[in-house]
């Protein structure tokens, strides 16, 4: 889903898109051959089964903490810049105003352990070179997402019930996308920055907008909370992140988030 945005908003430079079947980011020296002529590495890859992390632990941390540090080793070595797509649940959402980006770690999960060791990794590997992007919430045109499952559901179903006790920030790929190349192009000090769209959601919210661009009434969403949905992986109950570093880069932080959603309805985004 990132990874397609990120060639669109990179439409007419030279860019080298691998996916899985092309390199194995816990392969280092397979890594470090992907490596040795870039400018820039773009690191979209995950293990984001979060559920199935809870026992596929030592799987998700070869992904996404080996395969990050592999990835900030190269780019040190070849000196390139790095910049490794990171999540929100690297926190333990207990919070009760937006998490800074120098927040101390603190996941409540198997996937944001794992995404947090690869932040680490990456930023000891090649301090100077790595841009580590939290995220959160991702929707976009590529893939199955939430928005997408949202309008079905829409189309398909009388009611939907959606928990109102999760908080954070619904964001737009093709945004994020936009925003790590101006990153990127800007020459941007390196270190931690926030990438969601700006303002809050609950995900009773968000599906409440998604009926209404898709043309359904937003009142056949019904509010409930996460007892109702108990899964092995515990999931952050506040997900908002501040935005404070885009500024310190003398770079504007990401539009509101229901701004990007209509224009994405408008797009057709909402459409399988």
């Amino acid at each position: 889903m990132l990874g397609h945005d990120l060639q669109r908003a990179l439409a007419g430079r030279d860019v080298t898109a691998l996916g899985r079947a092309e390199l194995d980011v816990t392969d280092a020296d397979a890594v470090d051959a992907a490596v040795a002529n870039a400018d820039v590495v773009l690191n979209a890859s995950a293990y984001t089964k979060v559920d199935d992390a809870e026992t596929n632990e030592d799987l998700a941390y070869a992904v996404n903490a080996t395969g990050t540090a592999n990835l900030a080793r190269a780019a040190a070595r070849h000196g390139a810049k790095l910049v490794t797509v990171s999540t929100d649940y690297v926190f333990h959402g207990d919070a009760t105003e937006p998490y800074a980006e120098d927040a101390p770690r603190d996941p409540l999960n198997a996937y944001g352990r794992t995404k947090a060791a690869g932040e680490e990794q990456a930023l000891a590997a090649h301090p100077d070179g790595t841009y580590v992007v939290r995220t959160a919430w991702l929707y976009g045109a590529d893939g199955p997402n939430f928005a997408k499952t949202m309008a079905k559901l829409a189309a398909t179903k009388p009611e939907v019930s959606v928990v109102s006790d999760q908080v954070g920030q619904p964001t737009s790929t093709a945004d994020l996308a936009a925003q790590i190349v101006a990153l990127v192009d800007a020459d941007a000090p390196a270190g931690i920055y926030h990438g969601t769209n700006s303002g809050v959601a609950s995900w009773y919210d968000f599906a409440r907008e998604i009926f209404r661009l898709a043309g359904f009434d937003p009142e056949n969403v019904k509010k409930t909370d996460s007892t109702a949905f108990v899964r092995p992986a515990p999931r952050p109950a506040y997900s908002v992140l501040g935005h404070d570093a885009w500024e310190r880069a003398g770079l504007a932080p990401m539009r509101p988030w229901l701004e990007a959603l209509e224009d994405a309805a408008a797009q057709g985004v909402l459409r399988d």
